[in-house]
């Protein structure tokens, strides 16, 4: 399917997709896919469906395709200036036939979401003798290397390895659950992002990337350079939030001060509001039971970390004219907004939506607070 100039590539099958066959290409309407560093990434593509003849009296064509059927996996590669990134890599789960009496306007819509869905069938009881998070992270994403699961997991700074003897780490929930469920201990995050190439995904479980090379710059207000078709910026004051409390420690059965100050984050921007604004949330440290000082200071660190990004900007862009994909779970410069809003953000959500003649995508960006850390935004 070749939009503008960008061409949009669907490989769809059970364990090893193909490309789509003409019949599904050429009915295709649009395509919605969304990725955030919070939950499942999810895609919507729409078809336009019909009955023609006698040979279809008895169901639509297309729903009596095998390649669409639920549980199924879908690849879709978008090409754009010649460089082709993969865009999604996901399972088909929900179907929805919307009927018309209307020539033409009959439509089958399917819905899934990335392979991390595979990671949420089946719940397990499992223990993890000797095992700190990380080595249960990346036991756990190889598993799954039939879906090319390419893990990337980063050791939070606070690692206590259980002693067999004194305590052992024991699932109760599914593999994605529990990911997460360890993710949110230390303030991280976990998902899975399609790629680099087609067939693989790269399983990320660590703190919000907030280092790296930043992607294109977005532009507002900057007459031919703008990109940004429409943006607002939000700034919540009750977002940041400190913690201090105590913990009887399992070791020494002492019990001990537990107290954050500051976000172990990368700053992204010269007034976090976590230091600078007068009124921030102080909120009392309740351990749960079998905590050292150290486990208690992770986590208690880790909430403070979850609850710094303050400023948060919401817009829509044409892809065309960016000239790019804006990817989530990175970084990205805005200029045209003036001080307080220019500078570096992270991306945490993208949605893409491409239909005839169109591509778009709808961002949401977030920070710790107002003001550039740099008085020029590379373009």
């Amino acid at each position: 399917m070749n939009l503008l100039g960008i061409n949009l590539t669907v490989l769809i099958g059970p364990a090893v997709p193909v490309p789509a066959p003409p019949m599904l290409t050429e009915a295709l309407q649009s395509v919605e896919v969304t990725h955030s560093d919070e939950g499942r990434s999810g895609f919507q593509i729409t078809f336009q469906v019909g009955r023609s003849g006698p040979s279809d009296l008895l169901d639509y064509p297309l729903l009596a395709i095998p390649l669409l059927k639920p549980c199924n996996r879908v690849i879709l590669i978008v090409t754009l200036n010649a460089t082709p990134r993969v865009l999604m890599d996901g399972i088909i789960t929900n179907h929805q036939l919307s009927p018309s009496d209307d020539p033409g306007a009959s439509t089958l819509t399917i819905t899934g979401e990335d392979v991390s869905m595979m990671m949420d069938i089946t719940e397990r009881s499992v223990e993890h003798p000797a095992q700190d998070e990380t080595v249960i992270a990346n036991k756990t994403i190889l598993s799954y290397a039939m879906y090319g699961l390419i893990p990337v997991v980063l050791p939070p700074l606070v690692i206590d390895p259980p002693i067999p003897i004194e305590r052992v780490p024991v699932q109760q929930n599914t593999d994605l659950g529990y990911l997460n469920e360890m993710a949110q201990r230390h303030g991280y995050v976990f998902y899975i992002t399609p790629g680099p190439a087609p067939f693989t995904n790269t399983a990320y479980w660590g703190p919000p990337e907030r280092l790296g090379m930043p992607q294109r710059a977005l532009s507002v207000n900057m007459g031919p350079e703008t990109n940004v078709t429409s943006i607002n910026f939000q700034n919540n004051a009750l977002a940041p939030t400190l913690l201090s409390g105590e913990v009887q420690d399992r070791t020494t059965n002492q019990s001990m001060p537990v107290r954050t100050v500051a976000s172990t984050r990368p700053p992204l921007a010269s007034q976090p509001a976590l230091l600078t604004q007068s009124c921030v949330r102080q909120r009392r440290f309740r351990a749960e039971a079998g905590l050292n000082t150290m486990q208690a200071f992770a986590r208690a660190q880790g909430m403070t970390d979850a609850s710094i990004d303050v400023v948060t900007v919401d817009g829509e862009l044409d892809a065309l004219r960016y000239g790019d994909l804006l990817q989530a779970r990175g970084l990205v410069g805005l200029r045209g907004a003036g001080y307080s809003y220019d500078g570096l953000y992270y991306v945490k959500r993208v949605t893409h939506n491409i239909r005839n003649g169109v591509y778009t995508q709808r961002f949401s960006l977030t920070r710790e607070g107002v003001g550039a850390i740099s008085p020029v935004v590379m373009p």
